[in-house]
């Protein structure tokens, strides 16, 4: 049986060594935690240029690969207790964990390794607004011209009518 954690995926029994990854000695094949995965784990090839990321999701093997450009940063999560150091992406199920510690100078020290080896930008997290809240597309909007919404309503003027009279057509 193998013991999971929620931090740092998959180690082998009697292991209570968190991740660490060694930015000097890519490429470097690890095991982590995927909740959306057979078994809550996923193979992660780390190399220079891309990322592999193999796992099962229902008895069907995929594998993704994921340019290193593609991603958006090195970010820093977690609490005081224990940070993680991600490779962000904007599916969060690409991103992919590269340090869990609790050390700050380490964290910060492994922090700019990662970015300068990527060149990719140091992300902090805790500082980043939510982005803006996207209008709503309304169906009814894009069927109606827009000068029939700027227009007065106002009510019809009043036609004479004519009524018992013979009407006078002309033809040529």
């Amino acid at each position: 049986m193998r013991r999971q954690t929620a931090t740092c995926g998959v180690n082998p029994t009697g292991s209570s060594r968190s991740l660490r990854l060694d930015p000097l000695s890519l490429p470097v094949r690890f095991d982590a935690h995927d909740p959306r995965a057979d078994g809550y784990t996923r193979q992660i090839e780390l190399h220079r240029e891309r990322v592999v990321l193999r796992r099962a999701v229902r008895g069907m093997q995929m594998a993704i690969n994921v340019r290193v450009s593609d991603f958006t940063g090195v970010a820093l999560r977690g609490n005081d207790a224990a940070q993680t150091l991600v490779l962000v992406h904007r599916d969060p199920s690409l991103s992919v964990p590269l340090l869990v510690s609790a050390d700050g100078d380490d964290l910060a020290e492994a922090w700019a390794i990662w970015s300068e080896l990527f060149a990719l930008p140091q992300l902090d997290e805790a500082a980043r607004k939510p982005a803006p809240r996207r209008r709503r597309a309304n169906a009814i909007r894009d069927r109606r011209p827009k000068f029939l919404m700027r227009r007065r309503t106002t009510m019809a003027r009043d036609l004479p009518i004519h009524r018992a009279e013979r009407e006078i057509i002309a033809r040529t």
